[in-house]
C-alpha cells in the first residue's frame, strides 16, 4: 500500500525518481511494471502498478462504446495510458503528453493513494490541498461522512 506525499524533481529528460521507500515493493511485488495515465477529474497523473491497472482495464471493458460519457472516459484513460518500467536507478520516464496534461514543471509531488500514486505539479498540489481542506470542512461533507469515524 502506498501512502504519504513526497517532493520529487523532474530531470531535463522528463524522468522522476521514485522515492526509495517505494522501490523495493514496486520491484518485488509488481516487477517494476507501472502504467501512467491521466486523472480525469484533476490536472495530475495516476501511476498504477500493472496488476492494479489490470483491474481498472477490466472495469473499463464493461463500459459502453456508444454512450458519450463512458466512451469519453475510456478514451481519456486508455488513450493516455503508458506502460513503463522503473530503471535501475528507480526512475520513470514521463512521456511529454502526460507531462503537458499535468502541467508538470521541475518540482512535483508524488502522493500515495493506497493502490496507486498521484503525480502533481508542486504548486497545483498546494492548491489541491487547500481545496481539500475546504471540502472536508463543508457541511455537505460532514453530512455524508461522520468525521468522528476518522478521529485519531
Amino acid at each position: 500500500m502506498f501512502r504519504g506525499a513526497s517532493a520529487i524533481n523532474l530531470d531535463t529528460k522528463g524522468r522522476v525518481a521514485i522515492p526509495k521507500r517505494y522501490r523495493e515493493p514496486l520491484h518485488t511485488e509488481y516487477n517494476s511494471q507501472l502504467v501512467i495515465t491521466v486523472d480525469i477529474q484533476s490536472a495530475c497523473l495516476l501511476l498504477y502498478p500493472l496488476d492494479e491497472w489490470s483491474k481498472i482495464e477490466a472495469k473499463l471493458l464493461l463500459l459502453s462504446d456508444t454512450l458519450p460519457a463512458e466512451r469519453a472516459m475510456k478514451r481519456m484513460l486508455l488513450g493516455y495510458a503508458h506502460e513503463c518500467e522503473l530503471d535501475s536507478n528507480g526512475r520513470l520516464l514521463l512521456p511529454p503528453p502526460l507531462r503537458q496534461y499535468a502541467n508538470l514543471g521541475k518540482r512535483a509531488m508524488l502522493v500515495g493513494q493506497l493502490n496507486k500514486f498521484e503525480l502533481w505539479d508542486e504548486t497545483a498540489w498546494q492548491h489541491q490541498i487547500e481545496q481539500s481542506r475546504e471540502t472536508i470542512q463543508s457541511e455537505e461533507f460532514a453530512e455524508n461522512i461522520r468525521l468522528a469515524d476518522f478521529s485519531l
